[in-house]
């Protein structure tokens, strides 16, 4: 069973939603991993202090360009729809920070003048935490595309029960690769216009991928009623209502999370985690 929690932008719980189920889902003696594939700026790790036992470099495959054997005919820079290699005046030059490791210029070039050399593009931090599996990617600086390394982070899941995967914002390349092949998705929301416009984006990616989900609303009692009318409109369910509470900054400003430290959040995401797993499961066998 895999659940991604997506936003359509930043700074809306995304983070606290996913730690907290992790959590309350680990102390059901379920099998859990939580996976952070926010890998531009990972911080599930401030919550669940893991105690990483190992730390996996993720590369992507470039073109390597053997001169000797290159004659500058140019068919690799055709081929490539990114740029990521051209040809000027006889000579190629690779611009490995473009690439896609696709292999197209290796398997056209009529004088077999290219190879495959690794590029690491960052790391992959595995241990547990508070019970559970976890694992997170880290991009490294000046890096441009995370996929590679979000792929990187679910090929070095564990096989388990349960696996909660914190996705990055936005509805692009990088939210695609965390939150494909999951059985469903929390999209997680505040109650304003800029979350309205960011969520209504969200959601329409989601229904392209086909995938089932839900809203998770933050900061529930501020903002305006906007995000609900919406949610009702089109038949969305709303899975989780989190209140703008002092307690859970503070525990938040700690690096604590609501569900250990707090009663009334570990009932409310226990409740919370037990009626998304049994819907899950129902659709699942229903499949």
């Amino acid at each position: 069973m895999k659940i991604a929690i997506a936003s359509g932008k930043g700074g809306t719980g995304k983070t606290t939603i996913a730690t907290n189920l992790a959590f309350v889902l680990a102390q059901q003696d379920r099998q859990v991993q939580l996976l952070d594939c926010d890998v531009e700026e990972p911080n599930c790790h401030i919550f669940v202090k893991p105690e990483f036992q190992t730390s996996i470099p993720a590369t992507v495959a470039v073109p390597q360009v053997d001169q000797n054997k290159c004659t500058g005919c140019g068919t690799c820079g055709q081929v490539c729809q990114y740029s990521a290699i051209v040809c000027v005046k006889g000579k190629v030059l690779v611009f490995p920070e473009l690439c896609h490791s696709c292999g197209g210029c290796q398997r056209f070039c009529p004088e077999k003048a290219i190879s495959e050399t690794p590029r690491e593009v960052g790391i992959v931090d595995i241990g547990p935490a508070k019970s559970f599996h976890f694992v997170q990617g880290r991009l490294h600086i000046g890096q441009v595309m995370s996929p590679p390394l979000i792929n990187a982070v679910k090929k070095a899941a564990s096989k388990t029960d349960i696996t909660i995967i914190d996705a990055p914002p936005g509805t692009s390349c990088p939210v695609i690769a965390a939150v494909k092949d999951t059985d469903f998705v929390i999209l997680a929301t505040e109650p304003t216009p800029f979350g309205l416009n960011d969520l209504k984006l969200a959601v329409e990616m989601i229904r392209v991928l086909k995938i089932s989900f839900a809203v998770a609303i933050n900061r529930c009692d501020v903002g305006d009623l906007a995000v609900k009318e919406y949610c009702n409109q089109e038949n969305i369910p709303v899975i989780l209502e989190i209140p703008h509470d002092r307690k859970i900054a503070e525990a938040y400003s700690r690096g604590e999370l609501a569900s250990e430290k707090l009663k009334n959040y570990a009932d409310l995401f226990t409740q919370v985690a037990g009626d998304l797993t049994s819907q899950i499961a129902n659709s699942l066998i229903q499949q």
